[in-house]
């Protein structure tokens, strides 16, 4: 439960925990294996299990995959790399591999280490991965040995602080060269469904003056942004973009926004739960297209 007299900063530290859940201590997936046994995925469009193989089948042309997980699902992160490796079969040098763990503004950073300029000790430091980089980096290597576009799309934190604090109509003090790590000026807030459930993730709430709220906006908007810029520049048959899945559950958030701009986009939702045996998939129904749970570790 949040309390309102606490410093909007705090509220900004929190929202952070809450939606990136980095994991210090996580396992890294390039050097376990996954199993059958570890994971079930449900189709809710079919409403039947499937296997990641039905999944990577089931793509339209052109389109987007935004895979929602949790950062700390260490199967989760090992499922994310069989699927690009299944993508990486079907779509080759047409495919581009889109990451909320960096921020736009590192592009460059990324784009060198990818062409081998620069070594991986300076890319991380430059490129400020997150603590559990070594999670995703399995499939940022396999994108550099492939030659797949890596898109940097999440919003520079200095910028998501900045409508923390004075909300999205500060984002137009921005000078040019800044705006070209951000979403397109004026950003608008979604209402409906999305707001509730962050409103309810802050603790029933009403969101301090709506800047947090609009931080998260941003946040999805700029991501849209960059998914369909690098689209579009590679010339991609698909996307797929890694997110925490509450950008995307329920076709919401980041899922709304590219769907309103007429991405076509499959969404996954993907977490842990204490137990595999006979899930209840009505209860997830509404989740996702695909939704996968995996085995709590």
């Amino acid at each position: 439960m949040f309390s309102l007299a606490l410093p909007l900063i705090y509220f900004e530290k929190m929202i952070r925990l809450i939606f990136l859940f980095i994991a210090i201590s996580s396992l890294s997936a390039a050097t376990a294996q996954v199993q059958d046994a570890d994971y079930k995925i449900y189709d809710t469009r079919q409403q039947k299990e499937v296997t990641l193989e039905d999944i990577t089948a089931a793509l339209p042309a052109r389109s987007v995959l935004l895979f929602g997980e949790e950062h700390n699902d260490s199967i989760g992160h090992l499922l994310e790399l069989r699927i690009f490796e299944n993508l990486q079969q079907r779509y080759g040098k047409k495919l581009v591999l889109s990451l909320e763990m960096f921020e736009a503004d590192v592009q460059p950073v990324l784009d060198e280490y990818l062409a081998g300029i620069i070594s991986e000790k300076n890319f991380r430091k430059e490129a400020r991965s997150w603590n559990n980089y070594d999670d995703y980096r399995p499939l940022v290597e396999l994108a550099k040995r492939q030659v797949i576009p890596v898109v940097a799309a999440n919003a520079p934190a200095r910028y998501v602080n900045l409508v923390t604090r004075k909300g999205t109509p500060a984002l137009g003090e921005l000078g040019k060269a800044a705006k070209k790590h951000i979403a397109p000026l004026p950003v608008d807030t979604l209402t409906g469904q999305y707001y509730h459930r962050f409103n309810e993730i802050m603790g029933g709430h009403s969101v301090p003056g709506m800047h947090l709220y609009q931080s998260q906006n941003f946040w999805d908007a700029t991501m849209a942004h960059f998914i369909r810029k690098g689209k579009k520049q590679h010339k991609a048959e698909l996307v797929l973009h890694l997110n925490g899945r509450f950008h995307s559950d329920y076709r919401s958030g980041l899922a709304e926004r590219l769907i309103g701009k007429g991405e076509k986009v499959t969404t996954i939702s993907c977490f842990a739960a204490e137990t595999l045996e006979n899930p209840n998939w009505t209860q997830h129904s509404n989740l996702a297209d695909f939704v996968i749970i995996t085995k709590k570790k």
